[in-house]
């Protein structure tokens, strides 16, 4: 594998700790003349984030970058791609290795340095698998655990957690002795699409030329997770693989003990009834995606996203049914093929799609739960205009 143009970067995230500086360390070893960029994001109290840039012997620089509007996280953005900028016009960096603070997220600092010229050319979290569930099931907020980003930050540690998995294409897996086949059956289920490679596993075997070796008699190989950093990353794909209209979701699956349910329907939900439902649902699973729509607000798709006991419902904007033709052409390409593949004849792209991925899935009563919120037929005979006469019940959430 050749190196890319430029200074290829590599994004390392993921709340699992001791698996993201293995995999760090791992890539380190693997990729002569490659260093690590860190921002620790611990000292913001005191107003800075530190940096650090080091490579396989040790710390080569390390500064501080004041806050920006008291976000570590902000300053983490300001900081960052000059630093990037700085190596690649020093030369002699192979491979810059961004490893983030525990709670940053992936998706922001990969669109960061997207925009700012430089080439992400993988984006990997670090999990231990022993470690999923409990990480899944911790609804506390960040800033509980000193893991938040600024004052303002609300995220709790499962929803965090879960962003981080599902958004990166490859998983470097820790082997971890207390991890069990449900562990790992759960995270194969969670993300399915995703190249796991452990971190421990050996080089490749295969006598190829990496591009990035020493001279010495023999060339040594790239080893799996670093083919995985230098394979390439595309950003906007990964941001329309998470919109809940067009999100890669897992499939139906049984296995080792863990289930993942796909509930699909035309109908629409009464808004009442299943805000009654809310707490069951969000409780039933691990973790639950998807999109669906309310009697009472036809035209407007609604995001579901749950972890740790928590449930965020937001507009996602328009179902593409409610858009006059003229208005598709602002859509991306990637959205109208997703609504085309799963276009009805009378409601269009408009459906219930949730997904719930857990150990002691209750498959048939979360069914039975889910139905008894749909309209009755007598409701769905009664047409939109008495839909949206129904109690508006999600208005006080969706202000929130």
């Amino acid at each position: 594998m050749a190196v890319p143009p430029g200074l290829p970067v590599v994004i390392v995230g993921g709340l699992h700790a001791d698996a993201r500086r293995a995999a760090v360390a791992r890539l380190l070893a693997d990729v002569p003349g490659s260093v690590v960029l860190h921002h620790d994001l611990a000292t913001a109290a005191a107003g800075t984030v530190v940096r650090t840039i080091r490579d396989a012997s040790g710390i080569l620089d390390a500064g501080e970058a004041p806050l920006v509007n008291d976000c570590a996280c902000c300053a983490l953005r300001e900081d960052l791609v000059p630093e990037l900028e700085r190596l690649r016009d020093a030369g002699g960096t192979r491979l810059a290795v961004v490893e983030l603070w525990d709670s940053v997220e992936p998706k922001a600092m990969a669109e960061v340095v997207t925009a700012g010229g430089l080439t992400v050319t993988g984006v990997i979290t670090a999990v231990d698998p022993a470690l999923l569930l409990p990480y899944l099931g911790n609804g506390d907020d960040l800033a509980d655990g000193g893991l938040a980003a600024a004052a303002t930050d609300q995220r709790t540690v499962a929803d965090t957690f879960a962003r981080q998995l599902e958004y990166a294409p490859v998983l470097a897996v820790a082997d971890s002795p207390e991890a069990d086949d449900e562990d790992r059956e759960l995270l194969a289920q969670l993300h399915p699409t995703a190249r796991q490679v452990p971190i421990g596993q050996g080089v490749s075997a295969d006598p190829v030329d990496d591009g990035l070796t020493v001279p010495t008699p023999r060339l040594r190989p790239l080893s799996p997770l670093a083919q995985a950093a230098l394979a390439g990353f595309d950003v906007e794909a990964a941001a329309a693989a998470q919109h809940p209209a067009c999100a890669l979701l897992p499939a139906e699956a049984d296995a080792h003990g863990v289930s993942t349910l796909v509930w699909s329907r035309r109908r629409p939900f009464h808004p009442e009834r299943l805000y009654a439902a809310l707490e069951d649902l969000t409780c039933s699973a691990a973790r639950s995606r998807g999109r669906f729509w309310l009697a009472d607000k036809p035209d407007t798709l609604f995001h579901w996203d749950a972890a740790g006991g928590a449930l965020c419902v937001e507009s996602a904007g328009p179902w593409l049914a409610s858009l006059p033709d003229a208005a598709w052409e602002m859509v991306p390409p990637v959205r109208r093929a997703a609504a085309a593949l799963d276009w009805d004849a009378e409601h269009g792209d408009r459906c219930q799609h949730l997904v719930f991925t857990s150990p002691g899935l209750d498959r048939d009563g979360l069914e039975r739960l889910l139905e008894s919120c749909l309209l009755t037929d007598a409701e769905y005979a009664a047409g939109r205009d008495a839909w949206q006469r129904l109690p508006h019940a999600f208005d006080t959430l969706l202000e929130v």
